[in-house]
């Protein structure tokens, strides 16, 4: 399965796994969700092999840049000012066709600058 393929299907098994759990989903763009009064902003990152380290830990700084100002367009076109907000992190690893998912909510916070 080549990277994109990968990445694919990983964003439609964290839709499901966080639906599983509550969460409503809004957008695949990775995803934004609404779990109960908050709207969250999913970062789905989604590994064949764990070489090069857990999915959750390759959403750096540069990243979580990215994150904001897309979560930032978002609640803009979608009038959200007064929502609640939160930037969650789902890792999963493809190991055999089974597959593990590791949720990290609150991974990180919306800062100025």
């Amino acid at each position: 399965m080549d990277r994109a393929a990968i990445g694919k299907r990983g964003e439609i098994e964290a839709a499901r796994f966080l639906e599983s759990r509550g969460y409503k989903v809004l957008e695949q763009i990775d995803l934004v969700a609404r779990d109960g009064h908050t709207v969250v902003f999913i970062e789905v990152k989604t590994r064949g092999s764990d070489r090069f380290g857990a999915p959750t830990a390759s959403v750096d700084a540069k990243k979580q840049k990215k994150i904001l100002l897309t979560s930032q367009f978002y609640i803009e076109s979608n009038r959200l000012f007064d929502s609640d907000l939160r930037f969650d992190v789902v890792g999963i690893e493809i190991n055999g066709g089974k597959l593990a998912f590791e949720l990290v909510k609150n991974a990180f916070e919306a800062t100025e600058g």
